[in-house]
């Protein structure tokens, strides 16, 4: 009954908090912010502490409300301004006591639950769907893990060897665990990839304003609690085999999977963090004694992570279950280990010591905290340009996510006043505790969000969006570029069609590959967008008629992907204007850059 009033409380606190005006939390300050956020905390570890308290306060036998209860625990749960480190070792632990079972699509949830309880207290566990139905297991103490490993067999198959490699990958076999077909007790799963676009557009054509369609978008694409939850474990998991070799080691995940900007099916990127090794508590006694280690001597770095990757890949492909197609990319400019990890779906990406990217992924968690309308731009714009063919997954000339976020975060800066300071400026507020330089580069920013004043500014998301297209579809790609270090253009080092440097390894250009086709068509695509939100029948619903599906409207016509054709073959009189403009604006961006190309 417990789990049951507490989900109640949390639907109820979820419907309070989409009705309140979001005007007046955009212009709420960071301190305000920081409270309301510690505060909902506190409620939730209250809510948390009563819940153990309850559930310790019954028996075992009451499978039924346990289940609830863990099934709906921490599907709330805000990480409020904590500091990415304290994020990602909060979900190491939770890898660390977990396991990752494949079992039938009919497992009875009781029953299933009441088997695993019986070696240890059970934190949370859900089920999803990956090449059969699987479920993710958090035991509330390591105990609970080496229990049920302890428990489990080697199989025994007569036709084929088997490789006795002992992972938390279990498979869970029919012992009186599975329904009958005709009960039909299908599991509750977990989704672990976004909706179809067409989905999408019409649940945005639904909400009544552009702030609410880009809070709605946010919510339909970013990661769950459980898909982070599943992440960190596979990293775990591969974590295993890799402290075989290297103890001390551990497998981290970067990028969009932790930076906040990360949406359902987003490749899984990882690095093999040696620096635990590293470290050193020897001292040199006054004997003058002294033991180091003895190791192998290889001609550079370079060399050592392509060695250690090629051990480790060949380990993934030849023992660890679930691994397919893995790919020894050792050559590139970062070697790394290409696989796809089938009982979770994710494409993966194991690189060594990949510490300045680690440390991009930090500053665009920070950015992303620091405001929420942030993250927000960032994922509209990110689906947008995805929608149209801007960004790819395949390897190319088209820009990529991460030049994408750089940009929002640079128009962000631009601001008058700035959502969010540079670079420079988080530098300056850094202390001795913060001080970073990774390969000759200064990576060095304030990791305290308590230090970092934001300046005043009420801009709505509709009002950000809109300018967003209007600021890019002026910006001047022919001579200026891109900086969030100082937030303001300056002149082009080098002659290419777009060039944003890179937040910490500064001679660089992360958006060297985009050539000027593509840099065209994103100007002219800002172009269309910026009109479109601009016309006075598109800002505002369009309800259907005999209760049939509102047409698109607002964001929802931006994503539609014949728009750009239907804006340029219509006959509507009334369009015909926003045609020739964009002609005009297409014929002058191909005369401005006929000097450079001759």
């Amino acid at each position: 009954m417990h789990g049951l009033v507490s989900l109640g409380c949390r639907r109820n606190a979820t419907r309070m908090r989409r009705s309140a005006s979001f005007g007046a939390a955009m212009a709420s300050s960071l301190t305000v912010c920081k409270l309301r956020m510690r505060g909902r905390g506190l409620l939730v570890k209250c809510l948390e502490r009563v819940d153990t308290f309850f559930q310790r306060s019954i028996t075992t036998d009451v499978v039924a409300t346990q289940v609830e209860a863990l099934r709906t625990h921490g599907s709330d749960e805000k990480d409020g301004c904590k500091s990415l480190s304290a994020v990602q070792a909060e979900r190491q632990g939770q890898a660390e006591r977990s396991v990752l079972i494949s079992c039938h699509s009919r497992t009875n949830e009781k029953r299933f639950f009441k088997y695993l309880s019986s070696h240890g207290d059970i934190n949370k566990y859900f089920f999803y769907e990956s090449y059969g139905t699987y479920a993710v297991v958090e035991f509330a103490r390591q105990e609970g893990v080496a229990s049920l490993l302890e428990e489990a067999a080697i199989p025994t198959i007569s036709h084929e060897s088997l490789v006795p490699f002992k992972s938390r990958l279990l498979s869970l076999k029919n012992l009186g665990s599975v329904d009958s077909a005709n009960q039909q007790a299908e599991l509750q799963t977990q989704l672990q990839t976004t909706i179809p676009i067409n989905e999408l557009i019409q649940r945005l054509s639904r909400e009544e304003s552009i702030d609410q369609q880009v809070t709605s978008l946010t919510e339909a694409y970013q990661l769950t609690e459980e898909n982070s939850r599943l992440r960190f474990l596979v990293c775990s998991l591969l974590k295993d085999i890799a402290a075989a070799y290297f103890p001390k080691s551990t497998i981290k995940p970067f990028g969009s999977s932790v930076n906040g900007f990360g949406k359902l099916g987003c490749d899984l990127d990882m690095f093999l963090d040696l620096d635990g090794i590293r470290g050193r508590k020897a001292k040199m006694p006054k004997s003058g004694l002294f033991l180091e280690y003895q190791l192998k001597r290889a001609n550079s770095e370079r060399a050592v992570t392509q060695s250690i990757l090629s051990v480790i890949g060949e380990c993934v492909e030849q023992f660890v279950p679930g691994c397919v197609g893995v790919q020894k990319i050792l050559n590139a400019r970062c070697p790394l280990v290409r696989f796809a990890h089938q009982p979770s779906g994710f494409q993966c990406d194991l690189t060594a010591n990949n510490r300045v990217a680690m440390k991009s992924t930090e500053l665009l968690y920070l950015y992303g905290k620091l405001d929420p309308r942030v993250r927000f731009l960032v994922f509209t714009v990110r689906c947008w340009a995805r929608v149209h063919g801007i960004t790819s997954s395949i390897p190319g000339a088209w820009i990529t996510n991460f030049s994408l976020t750089v940009m929002v975060l640079f128009f962000l800066q631009r601001r008058t006043p700035p959502i969010i300071p540079t670079l420079d400026h988080l530098r300056d507020l850094a202390g001795p505790e913060d001080m970073s330089v990774i390969e000759g580069n200064d990576c060095t920013f304030v990791s305290d969000f308590s230090k970092i004043q934001l300046q005043s500014n009420t801009d709505s998301l509709e009002q950000l969006l809109c300018e967003f297209f209007e600021f890019y579809s002026t910006f001047a790609f022919n001579k200026m570029s891109i900086n969030i270090r100082k937030g303001k253009e300056q002149n082009k080092p080098e002659v290419t069609p777009l060039y944003i440097q890179n937040p910490f390894e500064i001679s660089l250009n992360i958006s060297k590959n985009v050539n000027a086709t593509q840099l065209d068509r994103f100007v002219a695509l800002c172009q269309e967008s910026s009109w479109l939100l601009q016309q006075s029948e598109n800002r505002t619903p369009r309800n259907g008629k005999g209760g049939k599906t509102p047409k698109p409207w607002g964001l929802a016509s931006l994503l539609l992907p014949s728009q750009v054709v239907g804006m340029k073959s219509s006959k509507k009189r009334r369009r015909e204007p926003a045609s020739e403009r964009i002609k005009i604006l297409l014929e002058s961006l191909k005369n401005n850059n006929q000097p450079k190309k001759s």
